[in-house]
């Protein structure tokens, strides 16, 4: 499909794709199925301010946690942002508290997700 929207033989477009990678141009590919994007309505990113030292603990508590597609540290005012995911707008207020009851979480802050606009899962390049 590429090589023909390229008007490109495919050994042409596999010759390049295959030096890209090769230089490290590439560093992944992504596929999104279509039963992957829907599969939960309510998506959400909760940014989270942690008291003391309990990161850690945090962490691995909020990755046990099936709702939690993502965690990621970062610096500033929060300590963390979990991309959540949900069936229902009540399903996520439920999760949002058990988050928010874990011990040592400080604050938070959640952002419904409205639309994507881009969407970009990069799986690492064989090469």
């Amino acid at each position: 499909m590429l090589a023909q929207d390229l008007d490109l033989s495919r050994t042409t477009v596999k010759a390049r794709l295959d030096r890209l990678i090769a230089s490290g141009e590439i560093i992944g590919f992504t596929t999104v199925l279509r039963e992957d994007a829907a599969h939960a309505p309510v998506r959400g990113q909760m940014m989270i301010a942690i008291a003391g030292r309990g990161t850690e603990r945090v962490i691995r508590q909020l990755s046990a946690m099936a709702a939690v597609d993502a965690l990621h540290t970062t610096n500033g005012k929060w300590d963390l942002i979990a991309e959540l995911s949900a069936e229902s707008l009540e399903s996520l207020d439920g999760i949002l508290r058990q988050i928010r009851l874990l011990d040592g979480i400080a604050t938070s802050e959640t952002n419904l997700l409205l639309a994507t606009r881009k969407m970009a899962r990069a799986v690492r390049a064989q090469g």
